[in-house]
């Protein structure tokens, strides 16, 4: 039986029909690939560029200056948005490097005065603006005051920083290290991953 010319047609029309659909489903799975491929590789650029530069940082205690809030070994985690915004406070413990951030070398001590804060220390006493300070973080009473026997008067960027165990940390008391500016602190410590049996927070 013979077909007609508009059975002709309607067959063309269903042939083209069925590859244009075959054509626009292979551009959706390609356009669908891409974007898939572009989010893996902004994540894996936010995972290991921008989280550890710019977000928050793991970190290894050595020494025992920090003793006994912090123990040699521990790891922690340092957040790295806070100093940014200056939303670091008294008592706060920070990562910061004493020599410069092109030296790869950094401390991990708390901070205890803040800008623009003249901090002196008296015997086994430290005094803000003339004032005793109430805090009870230093295992030991402090028997060298270093360059702190005379008034300090902090800078509107700078920190004086002193590590929990008073007497073998090396710190701001030191001509050394001094005040620490605000361009050479890496981050402030929020939480201790090991050991597990102190698994936590940090104060």
């Amino acid at each position: 039986m013979a077909l007609n010319n508009d059975t002709r047609i309607d067959q063309e029309t269903d042939v083209i029909s069925e590859k244009e659909i075959s054509q626009k489903e292979s551009k959706m799975k390609i356009k669908s690939f891409l974007l898939d491929l572009l989010f893996y590789a902004v994540l894996i650029f936010v995972c290991i560029y921008i989280l550890p530069n710019y977000v928050i940082q793991r970190t290894i205690v050595d020494g025992s200056s920090m003793a006994d809030t912090l123990q040699n070994g521990e790891n922690l985690y340092v957040e790295k948005i806070s100093y940014r915004f200056d939303r670091l406070d008294r008592f706060d413990i920070i990562v910061f490097y004493p020599y410069g951030r092109e030296n790869e070398e950094y401390y991990v001590k708390r901070i205890i005065g803040l800008p623009g804060e003249t901090i002196q220390i008296i015997g086994e006493d430290i005094y803000i603006n003339g004032e005793i300070l109430e805090e009870d973080y230093g295992k030991e009473p402090i028997q060298d005051p270093g360059r702190a026997k005379d008034p300090i008067t902090l800078g509107e960027d700078e920190y004086f920083v002193m590590g929990d165990n008073r007497n073998i940390s090396k710190d701001s008391r030191d001509e050394y290290v001094g005040n620490v500016a605000k361009e050479n602190i890496g981050g402030k410590v929020i939480f201790r991953i090991t050991p597990f049996s102190r698994f936590g927070t940090v104060d």
